[in-house]
């Protein structure tokens, strides 16, 4: 059965694998502070042209999220999101668990533009009792969204300008972050979003590793004891070298763009046969992650041939579905499911 459903639905890359392997007897400190992790904390910094950027290792998503909203803003502060966002749909209350609340504003293709932080902000300090209020201390965005789509550098630019200007944290999941650099349609590197915001993760497990993301705090603001808050909510890993064999590899001679280059190109290719299967777009993505409307019956039909990701009900007679390319999607995939089709 073809699987189109998600990018962390394999393993990992055989150099990863390799790499694993081929350390796997040699006896290193544990909780990250063993040679692989530090070697690849510095070769992100490198990529970043970030110096004196500090870089953790996190073993997952929600995790991650949770770690780096609950240590980096105070008790009695919530953050402001697309309503769409991973962490106020798809996270299981893993904010709110910790004392935090989610303000999810209306997205415009999984987005949210700077002027609706500034109007947001504005409107609670306008508000006589605002201290009795929960604070939007940051602001959280997802770059790709959770609809494939991007920012570009002016609205990462404008929404950077608006939180300084306002005090607020910002904060870029990038659990498929390669994907979004390598879009055919990007104009922001990864120098630009570790100058612009404040916090932000670059993501593994949806890019080539089994498992893990690296945080990157971009302004030496890594909040006090954050092992202890890592430990605290199941983040850290004793063996935190399998984290860092893993982004070590994938940041050693370009590996971590080249496969996510492969997800862009072969996506690019799906793109372009469902448009020949006349297949109607939910929205129109740049990345690794098509989104198509197809009615109840379709679906009950194409599940039985295709593992696809479910997303949303259009309307009573339809859905919208995802296909998703992978760092290991290869031509034959797609060639194979055009005969699918």
């Amino acid at each position: 059965m073809l699987s189109f459903e998600s990018d962390y639905t394999t393993g990992c890359h055989p150099l990863i694998l390799q790499r694993l392997m081929e350390t796997n007897l040699v006896s290193q400190p544990g909780y990250g502070f063993d040679e692989y992790c530090l070697s690849a904390a510095e070769k992100i910094k490198r990529e970043c042209s970030c110096p004196s950027a500090e870089v953790e290792f996190l073993t997952g998503g929600t995790q991650t999220n949770q770690v780096v909203i609950a240590s980096m803003i105070m008790d009695g502060d919530g953050v402001v999101s697309a309503d769409t966002g991973h962490i106020n749909v798809h996270e299981a209350g893993a904010i709110e668990i910790t004392g935090h609340k989610v303000f999810g504003l209306e997205h415009t293709e999984g987005k949210i533009s700077a002027s609706q932080v500034s109007d947001f902000v504005d409107t609670y300090y306008a508000d006589a009792n605002h201290e009795h209020m929960v604070r939007p201390a940051m602001v959280y965005i997802s770059h790709p969204t959770e609809y494939g789509t991007l920012y570009s550098k002016k609205e990462l630019t404008d929404l950077s300008k608006v939180c300084r200007e306002k005090g607020l944290i910002l904060f870029l999941d990038g659990a498929r972050l390669g994907y979004g650099l390598m879009s055919y349609k990007t104009d922001v590197s990864l120098k630009d979003i570790a100058s612009l915001t404040d916090v932000f993760y670059i993501g593994g497990t949806k890019v080539g590793a089994l498992c893990g993301e690296a945080v990157v705090f971009t302004h030496s603001n890594k909040p006090e004891r954050f092992l202890a808050r890592k430990k605290q909510r199941g983040a850290l890993l004793a063996k935190g070298r399998l984290l860092g064999v893993q982004f070590d590899t994938l940041f050693t001679n370009g590996l971590y763009y080249e496969i996510s280059k492969n997800a862009i190109d072969r996506a690019e290719e799906l793109k372009a046969l469902l448009l020949r299967k006349d297949y109607r777009f939910h929205m129109d993505s740049p990345t690794n992650q098509q989104f198509v409307v197809v009615d109840n019956k379709k679906y009950e039909n194409l599940k039985k041939v295709v593992r696809t990701g479910f997303w949303e009900t259009v309307d009573k007679d339809h859905v919208a579905i995802r296909f998703a390319t992978s760092w290991c999607t290869t031509k034959e995939d797609i060639l194979a499911l055009e005969e699918v089709l």
